[in-house]
């Protein structure tokens, strides 16, 4: 399998928490934005971040800030556009791997798994699922879809990771929640005082 681009998708609207930027909450002294890259970065050969509004809050990242190529807040999906088409323009790569700003204790073996199962499935694409539910918006994306994927959002108005995964083939890969959910992610303030929890487990 060829590289491999890490896309955060930092391009919500953060509605459950007051708006602003989950990634930016802070978790045990540091963003949650930090622990993610902190997992994610050994994992693939670069990152950008999709993110909407002014780039400049992500300045002391020193990574490409991409926004959503398809306009009106689309959702998911546009982030995931939006990496393909970056990567497809910027870099020799076949693949990206996209995750959500607000999940602190991200898999260290998300994009390895990923690609051992797209292999042995002979699928198109690979998304994550935990305690039997699937969580769409964490997948590896091969490049060469990125037009299709623009024809899905644009020309036919899909916006749902489900309905355009399913013109695919796609393999869910299940991760354990032993001893914490991996996907866990900091969606409302009360979610906080949950993820300090966790890492305070991890730290242990």
């Amino acid at each position: 399998m060829t590289e491999v681009i890490g896309c955060v998708l930092a391009g919500g609207l953060a509605r459950r928490m007051g708006g602003g930027d989950k990634g930016l909450i802070r978790l045990g002294g540091r963003l949650v934005l930090d622990h993610l890259l902190d997992r994610l970065k050994p994992q693939v050969s670069q990152i950008i971040l999709n993110a909407n509004g002014e780039p400049a809050r992500f300045e002391a990242y020193g990574l490409p800030v991409v926004p959503d190529s398809v306009e009106g807040f689309a959702g998911p999906l546009a982030g995931v556009l939006a990496g393909l088409e970056w990567a497809r323009a910027n870099t020799g790569a076949g693949w990206v791997a996209t995750a959500a700003t607000d999940t602190p204790f991200f898999p260290t073996d998300f994009v390895a798994r990923m690609q051992a199962a797209i292999e042995t499935e002979g699928a198109d694409m690979a998304c994550a699922a935990s305690n039997g539910r699937r969580h769409p918006v964490f997948g590896l994306w091969p490049v060469r879809l990125a037009d299709d994927l623009r024809h899905a959002l644009v020309d036919d108005d899909i916006h749902k990771v489900d309905i355009w995964t399913a013109r695919h083939k796609l393999v869910a890969v299940e991760f354990a929640c032993d001893p914490h959910d991996p996907f866990f992610n900091v969606n409302r303030p009360e979610d906080v005082e949950e993820a300090e929890r966790i890492a305070a487990d991890i730290a242990a």
